[in-house]
């Protein structure tokens, strides 16, 4: 092996459950906090040594300049430090980055961190009460959302928000997969109850109790639906207070720090590969051709296949297609971490966590796969991750053009005009009562283009169709009115 191999060394967690705002912790303390153990792992002292800094997303608080503030919480001065974008994807991408520094010799010890407390910032918001943390810095940039990103045609019509686009890649992948949608909700709550249970057994989860998978597909007073098909208990839950660390160093400085070799994690490589950012601007909703070509490029690197998988859970859409992506079957167990909605989804940082149960795993032998996405179906990344060393790391990643090669052509994106479309996908919004706000649906015209129109909460014949168990409407001809909304013919 090359001394400058990269391998990971030190992982570290933390939580915070306060009972009292004023006694929340912040992000940057989460942070620090998650540092200081991911340092006590590695058991050698080589925070004083860490010359690169990279800091996931924060979106619950805002600060001037995070990574400066970590550095004089820890005391260390590394020669790069930098902030990154929200991205689900992120954290699998820095810590490839930072594995790809180390091998061409321009980095010795790395450190990725990264965490958020949504859940003590959401409850400060709603009592008016100012969590005693660094102050709020109002003229840093704020992170980007999903309404900044969206066509204007999508946000005229409610689809600005993962949960409330998401729900089109369930209908579509599923209906492509010839299931019922009765069929598609007992893969999706098996497959969610095992996320569940992985949380149940992982000691920094957020939630604690498993439940079961009829309970997780099944709408309660507890479990409001949020956009059909999905329940509370299927989407992410970002009301978390979690942070994460991981250090990444090279092979000569491990060993001469005396770190044994089995307790190093070897960095194999991966691949990156991403979609239009509009998601109306896709040749479909079935699937993902970036999501193919990364996840077949982290194959090639584990011709053995691999022992543990992360399948990035923030809807169950994802690792349903990640699944078929990978060639594996209903049995697949998707997570060493416990998914968003169950372990927590602290926004950008999951994967991070991610990285860490892998970690631990993976000292016990094997080689794993972490694979992240972000925003709608639109970036991915993937690791691969091995107790046993392989092939020199590659030095570049992008699958770009192989994702590229994949993808059909684009319908042209007109505005809804009165006259006879086809449904391609759709999903129904609820209020938190319960009752339905609207239903949204994905359109083709007879000429082949792509549109959006309405089904309103009054419309009950036509929402019990694109919520029926018999099948789904996918392909259902229908007339869109001078008013922008559908019903079947």
């Amino acid at each position: 092996m090359a001394p400058d191999t990269p391998v990971i060394v030190g992982i570290g967690e933390s939580i915070d459950r306060p009972f009292a705002i004023a006694s929340a912790k912040e992000p940057l303390t989460l942070m620090a906090e998650a540092v200081r153990a991911a340092d006590a792992d590695a058991g050698v002292g080589l925070l004083g040594q860490v010359d690169a800094l990279d800091v996931v997303s924060i979106v619950s608080w805002r600060y001037a300049d995070v990574a400066a503030s970590l550095c004089a919480e820890l005391d260390i001065a590394p020669r790069t430090r930098a902030f990154h974008e929200v991205g689900g994807e992120s954290p699998i991408g820095l810590l490839h980055e930072a594995a790809l520094r180390i091998a061409r010799g321009e980095s010795k010890v790395a450190l990725v961190c990264g965490a958020e407390a949504q859940h003590s910032a959401a409850r400060a918001k709603r009592e008016g009460e100012m969590p005693p943390w660094t102050p709020f810095a109002r003229d840093a940039p704020s992170p980007l959302r999903g309404a900044d990103i969206v066509h204007p045609l999508a946000l005229r019509h409610g689809l600005s928000t993962p949960t409330q686009v998401y729900p089109l890649f369930e209908m579509a992948s599923a209906a492509a997969w010839g299931q019922s949608p009765e069929e598609a909700r007992a893969e999706s709550g098996t497959l969610w109850a095992r996320y569940a249970k992985a949380a149940a057994e992982n000691p920094r989860t957020w939630m604690r109790k498993a439940p079961t998978a009829h309970e997780i597909v099944t709408p309660s007073e507890a479990n409001r639906l949020i956009a059909w098909p999905y329940t509370k208990l299927m989407v992410a839950n970002p009301a978390v207070n979690q942070g994460a660390a991981v250090i990444v160093t090279s092979l000569e400085v491990a060993r001469a720090a005396g770190i044994p070799d089995q307790r190093m994690i070897h960095i194999l490589g991966g691949a990156a590969a991403s979609e239009p950012r509009d998601f109306l601007a896709r040749d479909g909703f079935a699937g993902s051709p970036a999501q193919d070509a990364v996840l077949a490029a982290a194959s090639a690197l584990a011709p053995g296949g691999f022992d543990a998988l992360e399948l990035y859970s923030c809807f169950p859409c994802v690792p349903k297609m990640a699944r078929r992506s990978l060639g594996l079957g209903p049995d697949v167990e998707p997570s060493v971490t416990g998914g968003l909605t169950f372990f927590g989804g602290p926004l950008s940082n999951y994967m991070l966590h991610a990285a860490c149960a892998m970690v631990r795993v993976l000292r016990g032998g094997g080689t794993g796969l972490l694979y992240g996405q972000g925003e709608f179906v639109t970036k991915h990344h993937a690791l691969v991750l091995s107790r046993e060393p392989g092939v020199p790391i590659a030095p570049g990643y992008s699958v770009q053009a192989a994702a590229d090669a994949r993808r059909g052509p684009v319908p042209e994106l007109v505005e809804p005009e009165p006259g006879p479309a086809t449904l391609e996908s759709a999903t129904v919004l609820y209020q938190r009562d319960g009752s339905v706000d609207r239903g949204v649906v994905v359109l083709r015209t007879l000429e082949g283009a792509r549109t959006l129109a309405t089904v309103p909460s009054e419309d009950s014949e036509t929402l019990a169709l694109i919520t029926g168990e018999a099948r789904f409407p996918v392909g259902l001809i229908g007339t869109i009115n001078d008013q922008g909304q559908w019903s079947p013919q």
